[in-house]
């Protein structure tokens, strides 16, 4: 069946590739990047972060022979927005993905929308400058045609087009039949249901051979794990479950802890390390137990909040670069960072030049990366949405909560009427946002009010649309992906 896109906004820039280049030696090759973006896994989840629960001790090393960042935060509490941001640069408001009328703040199964076939991702952009693209994983930004990984700059994709937990079962809120989950190799199923258990061992052996085939060209491998994932009990193989001290959640933790340092093993035997930038990172914090000693569904100690909201529990993850000879070993980077940035800082390093005619809300991070003295964030303000609502800043080492008449997911406060005023933290000294000292900062609470009115005016808030966002992406008839006899 042919879809036909809806184009929401005719002024959407239809052209604007990386072509230019930064002047870089064209006889050196650029680095290759590898991105293993896990699941709701949270910031006290491995023992480079404070774990004393779960066994990781290639993330361990990762840790010891890489840079840890300590102040890295995705752009939303939950999957799809967080994805979206990691692959155009840009806040989710900016390209319509932090929400939408069928599906709230996650794509659903057979939904008309997805990332906009206009927006140039970074496969594409990394496209443009020679490199090879494959992505094996968990895609989220629309489960047809035109908005699949194939579509959107991957030369090759193995994995499944939405969360795991999204099964076989009615959707009430229009009632449409959710398919039993597919694995999809490019644009064709080859199995429906998957069998869950086996996805980290299957994304590690495909991620394996897909480098032995392109190791001879520069390469950018996007591995968004499946795990440990929004299911109650997360999957894991025969090898790894109920090994660990955990339950499912460890167990899953723990495999991928093998699943990256097979990865890492790989890369030394094919001398290919010290041509080779793996960034490791989650999508956004873990959604926690009411029981904060129950760690059955992650950990995000010592910072405060649950994943699904705007807190420094659910936007802060733990990060660790690997790259041998460029990347520090053993250091920590505490400047504040994205996801948004690896975009540019990929394309800077791969000898590119952003077009400059299209907004994008990351920043080149090359030097906080190499660990260059005196390199400081690159971010004059960092928003902090709930959907379509702002409801935090920060700016420095300050965030701050913004008064607000409708509380929805609110980290601090549930109850209508409870915050008679603004709230600021600061997130370097105080890690779990105990104090409250808005009352002694009204000069800094001033200054980033004022950013968030700037940020309001560009990304919009509250249902009034900023002049800053872009169209998402639309179809019409959406079609369930299915395994074809």
């Amino acid at each position: 069946m042919k879809h036909v896109i809806t184009l929401l906004a005719l002024a959407f820039p239809l052209s604007c590739l990386l072509t230019e280049t930064n002047g870089a030696d064209s006889t050196e090759r650029p680095p290759n990047f590898i991105v293993i973006f896990c699941d709701n896994l949270g910031y006290g989840d491995i023992e480079p972060f404070g774990s004393t629960l779960h066994r990781t001790p290639h993330l361990n090393r990762m840790a010891e022979e890489g840079r840890k960042f300590t102040h890295f935060c995705v752009s939303a509490g939950v999957c799809t927005p967080s994805r979206a941001s990691l692959i155009t640069g840009c806040y989710s408001q900016r390209v319509g993905l932090h929400q939408n009328p069928r599906d709230y703040h996650v794509l659903r199964p057979v939904s008309p929308y997805g990332l906009h076939p206009d927006e140039v991702t970074i496969a594409e952009a990394l496209q443009e400058l020679g490199y090879e693209t494959g992505m094996i994983g968990k895609w989220h930004l629309g489960d047809q045609h035109p908005f699949l990984p194939s579509q959107q700059g991957f030369d090759f994709f193995f994995g499944v087009p939405y969360s795991d937990d999204m099964t076989e079962r009615i959707w009430n809120r229009d009632g449409s039949h959710w398919p039993p989950l597919p694995l999809m190799e490019n644009n064709t199923v080859l199995e429906a249901p998957v069998d869950r258990n086996g996805l980290t061992k299957r994304y590690t052996e495909v991620a394996i051979e897909w480098i032995e085939q392109n190791k001879e060209s520069p390469f950018f491998l996007y591995i968004p794990q499946a795990m440990p994932g929004s299911t109650s009990e997360p999957f894991s193989s025969e090898e790894f479950r109920g090994k660990s001290k955990n339950g499912p959640w460890g167990d899953s933790i723990e495999e991928l802890d093998w699943s990256t340092g097979e990865i890492l093993r790989y890369l030394e035997e094919a001398d290919l390390a010290e041509d080779t930038l793996v960034v490791w990172t989650s999508d956004n914090g873990a959604p926690i137990q009411k029981d904060k000693e129950d760690l059955s569904r992650g950990s995000n100690l010592p910072l405060y909040g649950r994943g699904y909201t705007t807190s420094e529990g659910a936007f802060r993850v733990p990060t660790i670069m690997w790259w041998p000879g460029s990347v520090p070993a053993g250091t920590t980077c505490e400047e504040l960072s994205s996801t948004m940035d690896l975009y540019p800082t990929f394309v800077s390093l791969a000898g590119g030049k952003p077009d400059e005619k299209v907004k994008r809300d990351g920043h080149d991070i090359s030097e906080l990366v190499k660990g260059a003295d005196g390199a400081k964030t690159p971010y004059p303000y960092y928003a902090y949405y709930y959907l379509d609502q702002l409801q935090a800043v920060r700016s420095g080492p300050w965030k701050l909560f913004v008064p607000l008449d409708d509380f929805r997911q609110h980290p601090h406060y549930r109850k209508r009427g409870e915050m008679n005023g603004p709230l600021l933290f600061n997130v370097v000294d105080d890690i779990g946002c105990t104090r409250d000292l808005a009352a002694e900062n009204p000069e800094i609470v001033s200054r980033l009010s004022k950013y968030a009115d700037e940020i309001r005016a560009d990304l919009g808030d509250s249902g009034k649309k900023g002049k800053g966002q872009r169209p998402l992406g639309r179809i019409d008839n959406p079609i369930p992906v299915v395994l074809k006899e």
